[in-house]
């Protein structure tokens, strides 16, 4: 199989089901965006932090490609004449949710009552998590827009914006884990 195929010259590209769609179609900039994220994860996954953490995130590595199959799928064609789906993949379900929400109770058991909002930063490895957390809402924010529009399994999105969530624990993990300081926000005053 070979890397190019000279298909996208035009500026469209196939989903899986094998309709043409620009290459800045909300679908495509939706699983695009889950793909970059992925790519973040790796860049923390290779970083100096605990082995139960880099195998959490390979975890949820393996989850974000389950996601960008069912985001890459066009909802016309998903079905196969046969009646048989045509992604044929174990789906995103409640308990890879529960996963995400346990594994953040149990990160926050050992941090600091949050009192104020953290400017992000204070460690390289915790600065990859706050920019890994920002581009997951932005691939949030694609994704709702495309739900809106062309529905899909709601547990894609609800997954999504529970991984949000997990990484901004992650990064206060991380920044104890590597006693790096939390720096709090505190508004000025008007004067």
């Amino acid at each position: 199989m070979k890397i190019y195929t000279k298909t996208g010259d035009n500026g469209t590209t196939a989903l899986f089901g094998g309709t043409r769609v620009k290459k800045y179609h909300l679908r495509i900039e939706s699983y695009g965006t889950i793909d970059e994220l992925n790519s973040w994860l790796g860049l923390i996954r290779d970083q100096e932090i605990a082995l139960p953490i880099k195998e959490t995130l390979k975890l949820i590595q393996s989850k974000l490609f389950t996601a960008g199959a069912i985001l890459a799928t066009d909802p016309d064609k998903s079905i196969l004449k046969s009646g048989k789906e045509r992604l044929n993949i174990q789906k995103i379900g409640a308990e890879d949710i529960e996963f995400l929400e346990k594994e953040m109770d149990n990160m926050d058991e050992h941090l600091a009552p949050m009192t104020h909002f953290i400017l992000p930063g204070g460690h390289t490895t915790v600065s990859y998590c706050h920019i890994s957390r920002t581009v997951c809402r932005r691939a949030e924010r694609l994704i709702a827009h495309l739900h809106e529009n062309e529905p899909f399994e709601d547990n894609v999105l609800i997954y999504i914006n529970r991984l949000s969530d997990y990484l901004f624990v992650l990064a206060r993990k991380l920044s104890k884990d590597l006693q790096a300081e939390e720096i709090k926000w505190i508004p000025e005053k008007k004067v």
